[in-house]
């Protein structure tokens, strides 16, 4: 899988292909993760594989950033400006923590962190195609309601990593460094709740 990158096709086995790569490269990561297996996962032919994707970087980065555009999406559609500040960054952080605890969202940040440094490509295109759009998703908001007067925000980009930042606190790199398995709804929202009342501290009118 070493072709110059193209556009992807979509067809009919396209989300078939998706999932099997999903499994594998969870499993070995982007560097160990070999067609064969791949396909095999998916039950298609090395050759329709290769219709679908003629790179391994594309069919990673679709694997990657499929769910983060979906979150993105949805973080969208539930953002009513209407609703106060506090019940809008609730339900952003428990979004964004069901994500970023998950088990898919944490073996995708191990991935790009591991593979970044010799395929920088993958760090930029993985932060570009997810978690840049649910930031941009954030800096909007913000920005609505700063004019609103229902926040009181002067550098939007920098209060969405802030928010963001708290909702990763303590959960996100036990997690990562195996220093725990799992997190019962109660963490949840305890980091949850603490990160809207630190931003709100901070930002509300």
């Amino acid at each position: 899988m070493n072709a110059e990158p193209g556009l992807i096709k979509r067809g009919r086995k396209f989300d078939q292909v998706l999932e099997g790569a999903q499994e594998i490269f969870m499993r070995d990561g982007f560097e160990g993760a070999s067609v064969d297996d791949i396909a095999r996962a998916a039950g298609v032919s090395k050759a329709t594989l290769y219709s679908y994707f003629p790179d391994k970087r594309l069919l990673f980065m679709e694997v990657a950033t499929g769910q983060c555009q979906r979150q993105a999406e949805e973080c969208i559609q539930s953002i009513d400006p209407e609703l106060p500040p506090e019940e809008v960054l609730r339900g952003s952080a428990k979004r964004m923590m069901g994500f970023y605890l998950s088990e898919f969202g944490r073996a995708v940040f191990r991935i790009v962190v591991a593979e970044s440094e010799r395929f920088p490509d993958l760090g930029r295109e993985f932060w570009e195609g997810g978690p840049a759009k649910s930031r941009a998703v954030l800096i909007d908001y913000f920005q609505e309601a700063n004019a609103r007067g229902t926040l009181r925000i002067d550098d939007p980009e920098l209060a969405a990593d802030q928010f963001t930042e708290l909702c990763k606190v303590d959960l996100h790199p036990k997690l990562l460094m195996g220093l725990c398995h799992e997190v019962t709804e109660a963490e949840r929202a305890r980091v949850a709740d603490g990160a809207v009342e630190m931003f709100l501290a901070r930002y509300a009118v």
